[in-house]
C-alpha cells in the first residue's frame, strides 16, 4: 500500500501459448481451461453465444466491454439438451460482471457460469487482445482463476504450449444428440413465447453436428416436423426416415476430421437425389462431400455483423457468424456453384450444385444472436421441398 492505494491481486491468468501472460479477475467457475482463443464482436446475445454448440473447444473474448448486464434465463440457451455443456472453455472480459438490469433476467450471469462450469477473467484490455487476434491468428491459451491468486506460471505456459491445433480435432462428439428425438418448438414471439407446430407439410431429418435450438425452431415454423439424428447415423437409417429434406447441422471443430464419417453419408443423399441444406459446418460437410477443400482461416469469422453478398438476388444482408475454418473457393469443382461471400474479407459464404435441390450457407440464418436477413433461407428450403426448383440452374 503506497499513498492509500492498494494494488487489487489478480484472482486469475489467460497464458497464451507463446507465453505471454494476462493478469486479470476471476469470475464464473473456479476451474482451469484451456482452448483456442477467439473473439466475438457481437454487442448482445452472450447467453446465446455461450450455449452455441459451435464454440466447442474455444475461449471466446467479447469485444464489447459491458457483459452479463441483461442477466441470463432458461428461454435463451441455444444447447438442444438444457443441462448439457456446449463446449465452450472459457470467457474473456474487458468489465466486471453487473448486476442484471432486465425484466427477463433470472439469474446473475457470474452465478451462471459457475452452474456450467465455466471460467472466466475481468480486467482484460480486450481492444489489445483482439487486435493481436486478429494480427497473429487464434492462439491456444490457457485460462486459470483461483480466488487466492496460487498460480503456477511455467506450469501453466507449459501447458498452453503443449495444446493441440484445432486443425485434424474432431469436436462434434461431445455435443451431438446420443439418439434420435423428434423437434416441433416454433419461434418466440412477444407475450406468448414459444409455440408448437400443429400442421406440418414436411418431414425433414435434421443430422446433429452441434445444432442449435433456433435452428429447429425456424424449421418447425416454416412448417417442417424435424426428426434431429445423432452426427453418425448411416444413410440408410436417415432415408428409412422418408425424409421430404435432409438438413445439416452447425458445429464445432475441423470439417476435414468430422468428414470422415459424415461426407460418405453426405455423398449418398446426393446420390438418391434428396433436397439438402447446410449451414455452417454442414456448409463445410457438403462441400467436402462434392470434392471441394475445407482451410482454416487466421481469425476466423464470430460476431453478428458481418456482410455478406447474396449472388442469386443481389442483395447484401447483415448476418451472425461463427467458424474458423472456410471453404477454398478455388477449390470448388464444376457444377458446383458460390452463392454468398464474405464482403470484409471475400471468404466463401455459399454454394449450391447446378440442377440439384441442395444448397448450403457458412453464416447463421437463424440468428440467436444477430439480425435476421437471412431468415428467407428457410423458406428457400421449403420451396425446393415442394417442387423440383434448383438453386442454381
Amino acid at each position: 500500500m503506497e499513498n492509500g492505494w492498494i494494488e487489487p491481486k489478480a484472482t486469475a491468468l489467460l497464458v497464451l501459448a507463446d507465453g505471454t501472460v494476462l493478469e486479470g479477475i476471476g469470475l464464473g467457475a473456479v476451474t482451469k481451461a484451456a482452448g483456442e482463443l477467439c473473439f466475438n464482436t457481437a454487442m448482445t446475445g452472450y447467453e446465446e453465444i455461450l450455449t452455441d454448440p459451435s464454440y466447442a473447444g474455444q475461449i471466446i473474448t467479447f469485444t464489447f466491454p459491458h457483459i452479463g448486464n441483461v442477466g441470463v434465463n432458461d428461454e435463451d440457451i441455444e444447447t438442444v439438451n438444457m443441462a448439457a455443456s456446449s463446449g465452450v472453455r472459457g470467457i474473456v472480459l474487458h468489465a466486471p460482471i453487473t448486476e442484471p438490469a432486465n425484466y427477463r433476467a433470472s439469474r446473475h450471469l457470474d452465478a451462471w457460469l459457475k452452474a456450467r462450469n465455466i471460467a472466466g477473467i475481468a480486467g482484460i484490455d480486450t481492444r489489445a487482445l483482439t487486435a493481436r487476434i486478429r494480427e497473429g491468428g487464434m492462439p491456444n491459451a490457457v485460462l486459470a482463476f483461483d480466488p487466492d491468486g496460487d498460480f503456477d506460471v511455467e506450469a501453466l505456459k507449459r501447458e498452453a504450449a503443449g495444446l493441440p491445433a484445432m486443425d485434424g480435432l474432431d469436436l462434434v462428439p461431445p455435443v451431438t444428440t446420443a439418439q434420435r428425438f423428434d423437434w416441433d418448438q416454433t419461434v418466440w414471439e412477444w407475450a406468448t413465447g414459444y409455440g408448437r407446430l400443429a400442421e406440418p407439410k414436411f418431414r425433414v431429418v435434421a443430422i446433429d453436428y452441434g445444432v442449435k435450438r433456433n435452428i429447429l425452431r425456424l424449421l418447425a415454423s416454416a412448417g417442417c416436423a424435424v426428426t434431429v439424428v445423432p452426427a453418425t447415423t448411416t444413410a440408410e437409417d436417415i432415408l428409412a426416415l422418408k425424409p421430404d429434406g435432409v438438413f445439416l447441422s452447425n458445429g464445432p471443430g475441423d470439417p476435414a476430421a468430422t468428414g470422415v464419417y459424415a461426407v460418405p453419408v453426405i455423398r449418398t443423399l446426393l446420390e438418391r437425389d434428396v433436397p439438402i441444406f447446410g449451414i455452417c459446418l454442414g456448409h463445410q460437410m457438403l462441400g467436402l462431400a462434392v470434392g471441394a477443400r475445407t482451410v482454416k482461416m487466421k481469425q476466423g469469422h464470430h460476431g453478428a455483423n458481418h456482410p455478406v453478398k447474396d449472388f442469386t438476388t443481389g442483395k447484401v444482408e447483415i448476418v451472425s457468424m461463427n467458424h474458423g475454418f472456410a471453404i477454398d473457393r478455388d477449390s470448388l469443382p464444376e457444377g458446383v456453384v458460390e452463392t454468398h461471400a464474405s464482403l470484409f474479407d471475400g471468404s466463401n459464404c455459399g454454394l449450391a450444385l447446378v440442377g440439384k435441390r441442395v444448397f448450403s450457407v457458412q453464416h447463421h440464418p437463424e440468428a440467436s444472436p444477430g439480425p435476421q436477413d437471412s431468415h428467407y433461407l428457410f423458406k428457400r428450403f421449403v420451396e425446393m421441398m415442394e417442387g423440383s426448383q434448383a438453386v442454381a440452374a
